[in-house]
């Protein structure tokens, strides 16, 4: 009897929890259909759930009554942050899984490290990505997913030509780091709507985001140095 009892309140609360689950999610898509919610998982904190959406971490209740944004769980005797352990277990890519047939393929030597970018063309940071480390790679394959964001208005047709050039993986370089652009139409078969959706699915939101073959992913410019510690990553 005492056995069915605790399997009973076992059931209960497990069901109970995903029905909380449930309905946060559907709270939070409703408000913001525009976005994904990729999971929700209670925490260990005083009804605090953990919300994935958008490729970041927020916080809130059951309810929806409060939102977290940008804030971190630190563990205050160990001091690690709980928050970034959990979102690099969450943006855990499956590299293998990828559509490369979307991407711009640029093999170096013998191609043996892996990556992938997603990189707007007229995006700052990604210019700097590719001048300052993508450029001083050897022995890589790098795979470029063109995303041009809203806020660069001529990004998609740029984009376009290059992908409609005779030499893509060349008239990326040449733009990129001499800023050559192919005199083109950019009116041939392109898989930059294909990107933008995959982009949301992975919850890809910025430029340069690069994808490596362990599945981690780091957001932003980062240095030649701590690029080839992440290739160095298995």
């Amino acid at each position: 009897m005492k056995n069915f009892l605790l399997i009973f309140w076992l059931l209960f609360f497990s069901v109970t929890g995903f029905a909380d689950e449930a309905k946060l999610k559907g709270i939070i898509e409703n408000i913001y259909p525009e976005l994904i919610v990729k999971s929700i998982t209670k925490t260990e904190f005083n009804e605090l759930y953990e919300v994935y959406i958008g490729g970041q971490i927020i916080y809130t209740d059951k309810n929806f009554n409060f939102l977290i944004v940008e804030g971190r769980i630190v563990d205050p005797s160990t001091k690690i942050d709980m928050t970034s352990e959990r979102l690099e277990i969450l943006t855990l890519v499956d590299f293998k899984a990828l559509p490369f047939k979307y991407a711009i393929k640029d093999v170096r030597g013998s191609g043996k490290s892996k990556i992938a970018v997603f990189s707007d063309i007229d995006c700052p940071f990604c210019r700097r990505l590719e001048k300052q480390a993508l450029a001083r790679l050897t022995d890589a394959t790098i795979y470029t997913f063109l995303y041009p964001l809203a806020i660069h208005p001529d990004a998609e047709k740029k984009s376009k030509k290059i992908w409609c050039s005779e030499n893509p993986t060349l008239a990326w370089s040449e733009f990129m780091l001499k800023n050559k652009l192919p005199e083109n139409q950019g009116n041939c078969e392109n898989p930059i709507k294909d990107i933008s959706i995959l982009a949301k699915e992975l919850g890809v939101s910025s430029t340069p985001t690069i994808i490596f073959s362990s599945g981690k992913r780091v957001e932003g410019a980062m240095p030649y140095s701590d690029l080839v510690k992440y290739l160095d990553d298995k």
